[in-house]
């Protein structure tokens, strides 16, 4: 029998006459080559056999690792910026702190300098980020002034109060969640700031080399950077106290007003009187130490969104079938043209993430089939990428994971000619 549909010299004459076969692979991330492909998220392997004449191939079934970090360096949003408008002053009101006097002489030459503050990646819930944001934020400015208290020049003159500074550090910034409005609130209990979302910080090609992390990375025009994914946009928010608040909402029409009269006092109205969490809903309360002190709070204004990727793209060269739009950016070729920038043949199949770490995805029947015409006479390995749809490669770490790939096979049948007799006529 002929191998294939395309053999000129035939032992048997081809009928023409074909048997459709359904074949199925299945692989498994462990079995390639690790030497050559540390990292399981792109390899080539080759399959158990050569399969000849293959119509058309999908993915069948998969089972992946959710153990995906939604804040990472490759996804750039571990990072978060502000600036001190307003530092507290003791002097001010006559009060002789020497804690707080060290500590404003150190963050009054940071008046109106970026700090910037780094969260550790992985997958976070909302009240752990409330948690690890309010320390992030604390330890950023306890460096700053631990660097001004060990400088030579102010350890005379400051001695008493890095002495106190060891004690505690510094922890006026307070942030909470909102488990009903589902947002964040960030809070000083005596230092006025701003979140400075406009920074330059946020461009990626200041973040990392990104030919090296992301070698196919597209323009991120929603997931900017950590402040898209607590609810912030591309602008400043600054920090008001609550006669500020009181005297912005004023101007405000009187739906407006209504809709932001959560935000006169920092507290949370859900709470119960005796709550653990929050006494009396107030997430952030006055330091009775800090006397003439100001409590400043503002509100992301959306709420925040933690979910990471929603849908991993599976890549096979050769094999891709499905389009993929891509993020409209203002450039030469959108300029001179009306035709989309987006991708043709990008990918082989698209899975959905539908669960969150740390757990295991399992799914089939994809819908997305690869067709060949005329077919493939031959295909005895394959090379695989799976990645997300801005272009960053999925990192399942040492997480194994496989995949079923269903083929559909012509195979030629010979021709035969049957001549069926009665058993009664022979009789």
């Amino acid at each position: 029998m002929s191998n294939t549909i395309f053999n000129n010299h035939p032992i048997i004459k081809n009928s023409n006459h074909y048997f459709r076969e359904k074949k199925y692979i299945s692989i498994h991330s462990e079995d390639r080559d690790i030497s050559k492909y540390p990292n399981s998220n792109e390899f080539e392997i080759l399959l158990p056999q050569e399969y000849l004449n293959v119509v058309s191939a999908k993915l069948y079934s998969w089972a992946f690792p959710s153990n995906y970090n939604v804040f990472s360096v490759t996804n750039y949003n571990i990072l978060m910026t502000f600036k001190f408008l307003d530092l507290y002053n003791p002097g001010n009101y006559n009060y002789v702190n020497e804690l707080a006097s060290g500590i404003f002489a150190a963050l009054y030459e940071y008046s109106n300098k970026e700090i910037i503050i780094s969260i550790e990646t992985g997958f976070y819930n909302p009240d752990q980020m409330a948690t690890e944001l309010t320390n992030r934020f604390n330890q950023a400015v306890t460096q700053i002034i631990n660097t001004f208290f060990e400088d030579p020049n102010n350890a005379v003159q400051y001695a008493t109060a890095k002495e106190l500074f060891k004690i505690n550090g510094y922890n006026r910034f307070s942030i909470a969640y909102n488990q009903v409005g589902q947002r964040l609130y960030f809070g000083n209990k005596a230092d006025r700031f701003i979140l400075t979302n406009e920074s330059s910080s946020f461009n990626i090609s200041n973040l990392v080399n990104t030919t090296c992390l992301s070698r196919n990375l597209i323009p991120e025009v929603v997931n900017w950077g950590l402040p898209a994914y607590l609810g912030f946009t591309r602008c400043n928010v600054s920090a008001y106290s609550v006669s500020e608040y009181i005297d912005l909402l004023n101007e405000l029409p009187f739906y407006a007003f209504l809709s932001k009269l959560n935000q006169l006092v920092p507290r949370f109205f859900y709470e119960v009187p005796d709550s653990a969490y929050y006494p009396d809903g107030f997430w952030i309360e006055p330091d009775s130490t800090l006397i003439g002190s100001t409590i400043y709070y503002l509100q992301a204004p959306f709420k925040i969104s933690f979910m990471g990727q929603s849908y991993l793209y599976m890549e096979i060269d050769g094999w891709n079938c499905i389009d993929e739009t891509s993020p409209y950016n203002l450039s030469s070729y959108t300029i001179h043209t009306n035709k989309s920038n987006s991708r043709v043949n990008s990918a082989f199949a698209k899975i959905p993430m539908a669960s969150t770490p740390i757990s295991q995805i399992y799914d089939n029947d994809m819908g997305p089939y690869k067709y060949w015409s005329p077919v493939a006479e031959r295909i005895s390995k394959i090379k695989v990428k799976f990645r997300y749809h801005n272009g960053t490669l999925a990192e399942f770490g040492q997480f194994d994971y496989t995949f079923m790939l269903e083929l559909t096979i012509l195979k030629p049948q010979q021709e035969k000619s049957y001549t069926i007799v009665n058993a009664f006529d022979l009789s």
